[in-house]
Formats: structure tokens, sequence, C-alpha cells
């Protein structure tokens, strides 16, 4: 018997019944790996170094859009400094947003408060929350039908809302709220194993864009609820990598990402196919590619970062950088510490107070060390100009 097309049981299967040893393997891998990068970096120094991360999630995530934002212009955006053509600026905004809400989600995580990331009232929440600065014609989306001005965190509810995404014909409007009840209900995460979250990390990113539950921003979302997703699942490593890099380049190309999803759209093909509306041959291949893709970037955030030899970067940063003899002791001791107060930068330096309070403040122009308060501990920062010492291969060249 055939699935009503309009049916919350449409997106199932939602979870592999069974998964194959490639796929257990893979989870091992993966846990494995995120847990060895989560641990090389004192916490305080990892939070430096997510920042940088999240610059790089986000000039992904706008790639997989069609948006090509440069890494300057994203880190200008952070600075509330736009440019002038609508355009440019508007990209900007996107980039901003976008880092403001993944910066919440590891600041929730970190404090343990964050919350189930499948649930209807999180994923809202980061539809609404991603679209709160954007000007009132980035909400104007063209429907199947008419134009209609979309509301941020708002379900497709109505006939004008019902879409079209290139030879996929998600749930009507009328049947997006039950599907995602659906949705919230399967995935979540308090009653699955932490294996078990890793490979619904997978699907659930597919079956929320399967569903197409907003009229638009349903990529970013879904990147955002699969970074929370890592989290929860114990692989997201103080959010030192990045999924959205991963789906926007690819394991063999980066038109990847697009035959995958499109994959997984696939109807269940006969009785050995699963039990489901949909293929669950399908959904495990596309399990299997996510968590290869995952896995592929925590190994090379690993390589990259080489964080036994960060130390020795750092090193030539400051000699590069032209400062004062003593700036690389307190520079390393920071790295070590997570963080140093200010007034044992004389200590740690074997400089005068006044001098080390003076090379203190260089470094903190630099942009290498800053704190959260003028008169708070100082810990490591990544500036853009860093990058191209200590991390260059982190961006294209752009």
């Amino acid at each position: 018997m055939t699935t009503p097309i309009e049916s919350p049981s449409r997106i199932e299967p939602c979870l592999l019944d069974e998964t194959t040893a490639a796929i257990v393997d893979l989870v091992a891998s993966l846990a494995a790996a995120a847990s060895a990068l989560g641990s090389r970096l004192h916490p305080r120094s990892a939070e430096g170094l997510a920042d940088l991360v999240r610059v790089m999630n986000c000039y992904y995530s706008n790639l997989i859009e069609g948006h090509n934002t440069t890494p300057r212009e994203i880190v200008r955006a952070l600075e509330d400094r736009f440019e002038k053509v609508p355009e440019r600026r508007n990209l900007q905004l996107e980039a901003r947003a976008h880092i403001r809400v993944q910066r919440e989600i590891d600041r929730q995580f970190a404090a343990g408060a964050l919350p189930e990331p499948g649930t209807i009232e999180f994923i809202r929440h980061l539809h609404r929350a991603f679209y709160e600065d954007v000007p009132p014609e980035m909400l104007v989306i063209q429907g199947r039908s008419r134009q209609v001005t979309m509301v941020p965190g708002e379900f497709r509810s109505l006939p004008e809302h019902d879409v079209e995404v290139g030879r996929h014909l998600p749930p009507s409007g009328a049947a997006v709220e039950a599907s995602m009840v659906h949705f919230a209900e399967r995935y979540r995460f308090e009653s699955l194993g932490m294996g078990t979250r890793i490979t619904a990390m997978a699907a659930a990113h597919h079956r929320l864009n399967y569903i197409h539950p907003f009229m638009d921003g349903n990529g970013r979302v879904s990147r955002l609820m699969s970074h929370a997703m890592a989290l929860k699942a114990g692989i997201g490593a103080h959010g030192l990598w990045s999924v959205s890099r991963g789906l926007a380049r690819g394991l063999e190309s980066r038109g990847d990402y697009k035959r995958m999803m499109d994959h997984a759209d696939m109807p269940r093909q006969g009785d050995l196919d699963g039990r489901g509306n949909l293929s669950r041959r399908a959904l495990a291949e596309f399990t299997a590619w996510f968590l290869k893709v995952c896995l592929d970037q925590v190994t090379f955030m690993s390589d990259l970062f080489a964080l036994d030899t960060l130390v020795d970067r750092l090193k030539l940063y400051v000699a590069r950088r032209d400062l004062k003899p003593g700036a690389f002791v307190i520079v390393e001791q920071v790295l070590q510490r997570g963080e140093l107060p200010r007034g044992e930068a004389g200590r740690v330096s074997g400089l005068g107070e006044r001098t080390a309070r003076d090379l203190l403040a260089a470094l903190v122009h630099d942009g290498i060390l800053g704190s959260d308060t003028p008169k708070g501990p100082v810990s490591l920062r990544f500036p853009l100009d860093a990058v191209e010492i200590l991390f260059p291969s982190l961006f294209p060249d752009t």
C-alpha cells in the first residue's frame, strides 16, 4: 500500500533499523577523530580558534547557496562595516546572522543548556534568529503561484506557500506542521544512544530539507541544526570543524551534495527496500556519505591545525609581526594555560611590570590576544591576518 503523499510518515524511514559494518566503522572512526581533535587544545584556546572556524563555516555555507562572500567581507560584517552596494551588504548581513546564531549554539552547549536540536521550537528559533536583522526585501519569496512575504520562524501553512525544489515536490503548506511534529518525535536525541545520534544527524539533515518547512532558508537551518546535533552527539570537538565545508566541497566533486540529496529522495524500491515511503537503501547510502564527509573534515582540520606544531607557527607569527622580545613567551603561556591574568604577564615573561604591560597591550592591539573585558584575563584569538601564517590552507585564495 502506498503511503499518502501528505501523510507525516512520508519521510519514513527516519532512522536505520540496522546499520552495516561499514557505517558502524564510520561512526567509531568519526567519534575517535573528533575526540582527539577536541582534546588537543585547552578549551579556552579552542574557543578562540572556533571563532575562526565559524567564519570558515559561514563562508562555505554561503557558497552552497551560491553566495560568494569573501572571508574579509564576513569579518567586516562582524565589525558592522558593510559594503555600500546593497547586494554585497545583504550578503554580509546573512553572513553575520549565520555566525551569530552558530556562536549562540556553541555558547549554549558549553553552558550545558543546548536544547534538543530537532524540536519544532529549536528549528523555528534558528530560522527566526537568522532572519531577524535582514531588510524587508530579503523576506519576499517567490512561491509556485505568486510572491509572498516570509515570516521568520513560521512554517509554510497556506496554499500560496507551496514550493517546488528542483524535481522534488515537498509536502504542501497544509501538511508541514504535522510533518514537523513527526520529524521532531523521530529525531529526539534523548531517546537515542550516542552511536544512533551520529547516524540520526545525517538522516535528519536530509529529512528536514525534504519537508522544506520554510519558504526559504531551509539549507542554512539544516546546516545549523546539524552543527547543534554534532555537539549533542559528542563529535563537535569544541566547534573546531565544519560540516558546511565538507558539503560544499564534497568527496569527489562540488556536485556531490546535490546529487546525494537527490538520491536520498528516492521512493522505496520494492519489498526488500524497507517498509517506509522512501528508500531505506538510499538513506543508508546518504548516511554513509554524510559520515565520510564529516570524518574527512575532522581529519582535514586536525591536519590543518597541526596542534603539535602550532607553537612553532605562533613563534613565527610573533617574529613576523615585529613584536618585542618576550611576546612569544606570553603567547605560549596563554596557549598552554588557556588564559592569562594581565598581572602575570611580567612574571611569565621575565620583564618589568611596565614593559610587560606595554607588550601585552601590543599583543591585544595586534589581535592575537584578546579579552572579554578591558581588565579581564587574555586568551588566544585568531584574526584573519594570522591565517596565512598559522593555517595557510583554511580558505581558498580569495
